[in-house]
């Protein structure tokens, strides 16, 4: 187990996790990033029995980056509210080879999952079965032929970033199910859950969570920009 915890208290755990790692378990059996973080609970706390973990949100295996973990059924139902309200503020990192057509811009989309291939479209009008999807994006860094966007997504869609950035033409490096290049680690795409804020829904409390992109010289050619 290696595992890397950015905040915990009593109702809340986050963690950063690992490109090509599960947040929940899947017909495939593979260890999870939930499992892990039980087992972290488990053995720093000396818990007898379960531990009570409840899964908030996920990423996508192939992205790495913040998630939040519930450790109280009281912590699991607010958050899921602050979830559903959209009061949970997210920034993504992500690396592209293609120029942004502006530095700066709003998308929106609407998006269609087709569930038998588990790949989305994003459509400029709407359609049937189609839920609306909103982002903004901002040119942070350039190093030689790779660019960082900054991405603040309004909407929490399946694939959301990954298809509006590849409708956009800067398809996420690596992520070859939208017509990203191939690089390096196929389990992995160069999108990166940065940071996380939200009022803790027991203490009120304002929150920032940061979470440090992968130890990969890619990232490291971007390592201070960002203002994180």
């Amino acid at each position: 187990m290696n595992i890397s915890i950015l905040f915990e208290d009593n109702h809340l755990i986050v963690a950063n996790k690992p490109s090509g790692s599960l947040v929940q378990g899947d017909r495939t059996g593979d260890e999870t990033l939930s499992d892990d973080v039980k087992a972290y609970i488990k053995k720093k706390y000396k818990k007898p029995g379960d531990v009570f973990l409840g899964v908030i949100h996920r990423l996508d295996r192939p992205v790495s980056g913040a998630v939040i973990f519930a450790r109280t059924s009281k912590g699991l139902e607010r958050m899921n509210k602050l979830f559903r309200d959209r009061e949970v503020k997210k920034v993504y990192w992500a690396i592209t080879k293609h120029k942004p057509p502006s530095t700066e811009g709003e998308l929106v989309h609407y998006l269609k999952k087709d569930n038998v291939s588990n790949r989305v479209t994003a459509y400029s009008k709407e359609g049937k079965g189609a839920q609306k999807a909103i982002l903004s994006y901002e040119l942070v860094g350039r190093v030689g032929e790779f660019y960082l966007l900054e991405v603040k997504p309004q909407t929490g869609r399946p694939h959301q970033i990954r298809v509006q950035l590849a409708k956009m033409g800067c398809p996420i490096l690596g992520d070859v199910k939208y017509g990203g290049e191939k690089f390096h680690d196929p389990s992995s795409i160069y999108l990166h859950s940065r940071a996380v804020s939200f009022i803790h829904p027991v203490k009120n409390e304002n929150l920032t969570i940061d979470a440090a992109p992968p130890k990969e010289q890619i990232w490291k050619l971007f390592s201070g920009i960002g203002g994180r």
